[in-house]
């Protein structure tokens, strides 16, 4: 995995938490990055080095390193992931264009939404493994272009928790899916200043970082993500040497060693974005521009064609035996007008809002991260 591209990556998705409202919500940066890499090798200027600069490379280098992240994340047991796009038939393609898109990933739009809807919705539920439906885009005669990306994932933990059914008062007052485990591997926290982190190990390649403290949590979780052996060990917190760190507190336990008993809510959460609404985070300013006569994708067609819809959908669960989680975005791009934007213990309890990241182990890539304000009502 290109560390460049896994720090371009994380860079993106904490500049999107940063930019988000208060409230439950699930981001994926890794499916948005691909579309701007590839949008980047295919604009022009000034749109060209605005995508750039949103995707941490070189224009030039965009496509081909979209390409490749997708295939290296194929090697991953937990994670699919996958890249499509599709053509208007009637849109004329530039010589340039199978220097942008590999031809693998291309298909053909009807322009009859009742025809390619379905289509791309398909697509979508296949690559999400049914958790996702629906393709976040709108089709209408003017659409000459869709561009996405769709990810699943599922892990499950090497050791389960327990659920049950908790009250809790203050904040969070009500009737929680509370779950509850042990484990003796005290290093599974860390404390990094005022940010505790908790890592929830899968089976496979996937591990789930769980972030609680003051300020800026996600981002702080995320920067913690690509420094897993930084931070103050449990193993040095549960001696006393150190201030004990934020949902953490020194217990008791029966058993003969030390161990970490972690409890917190199940979670749900599901987000759809419209990616024009943040276009300046994005690079998308000037591609969703009149860009007259000329438009700003002459790499891909001498029509002159706009970005006019960007989107993404997606969801994350985290539950007694697993985490799942799945995203699809996508780009449609449209004939050119005017576009309009939208012993002793360790014992953590996360019972206040907190923050979440499942990354790739060794890469510490990111695939999503969230935010809880509150947890999911028990049924």
């Amino acid at each position: 995995m290109d560390a460049d591209v896994v720090r371009a990556v994380n860079d993106l998705t904490g500049r999107w938490v940063r930019s988000l409202p208060p409230g439950n919500s699930v981001v994926s940066g890794l499916g948005l990055w691909p579309l701007l890499a590839i949008l980047a090798t295919a604009a022009d200027e000034p749109g060209r080095a605005e995508l750039a600069a949103a995707a941490g490379i070189a224009a030039p280098d965009g496509s081909r390193l979209a390409v490749q992240l997708i295939e290296a994340l194929g090697e991953s047991p937990d994670l699919h992931a996958a890249l499509g796009v599709w053509v208007h038939e009637q849109l004329k393609l530039a010589e340039t264009f199978g220097e942008v898109v590999p031809a693998p990933l291309v298909g053909m739009l009807t322009g009859n939404p009742s025809i390619d809807k379905p289509k791309l919705d398909a697509w979508a539920a296949e690559h999400t493994d049914d958790m996702i439906r629906r393709m976040p885009v709108e089709l209408d005669p003017d659409v000459m272009l869709v561009l996405a990306s769709a990810l699943c994932l599922r892990t499950s933990w090497v050791r389960p928790f327990t659920e049950q059914v908790k009250h809790l008062e203050g904040s969070w007052a009500g009737s929680w899916r509370w779950l509850e485990r042990t484990d003796t591997d005290l290093d599974s926290v860390r404390r990094y200043d005022d940010l505790t982190v908790i890592t929830v190990r899968g089976d496979a390649d996937v591990d789930v970082l769980l972030g609680i403290g003051p300020g800026d949590v996600v981002g702080g979780l995320l920067d913690a993500a690509s420094r897993p052996a930084d931070g103050v060990p449990g193993s040095e917190l549960i001696q006393g040497r150190r201030e004990v760190a934020p949902g953490v507190r020194i217990g008791k336990t029966t058993a003969a060693r030390p161990d970490v008993r972690l409890s917190l809510p199940s979670f749900e959460v599901s987000s759809s974005h419209d990616l024009l609404e943040l276009a300046e985070v994005f690079g998308l300013s000037a591609v969703t521009s009149n860009p007259g006569s000329r438009g700003h994708f002459s790499a891909i067609s001498p029509a002159p064609l706009a970005i006019g819809q960007a989107k993404q959908k997606v969801l994350a669960r985290f539950f007694a035996t697993g985490f799942e989680a799945a995203a699809v975005t996508s780009m449609a791009m449209t004939r050119a007008a005017m576009v309009t934007r939208q012993a002793p213990r360790l014992d953590v309890v996360l019972d206040r809002p907190f923050a979440f990241a499942a990354v790739l182990r060794e890469s510490r890539l990111p695939i999503v991260a969230g935010w809880i304000e509150s947890p999911t009502q028990a049924g």
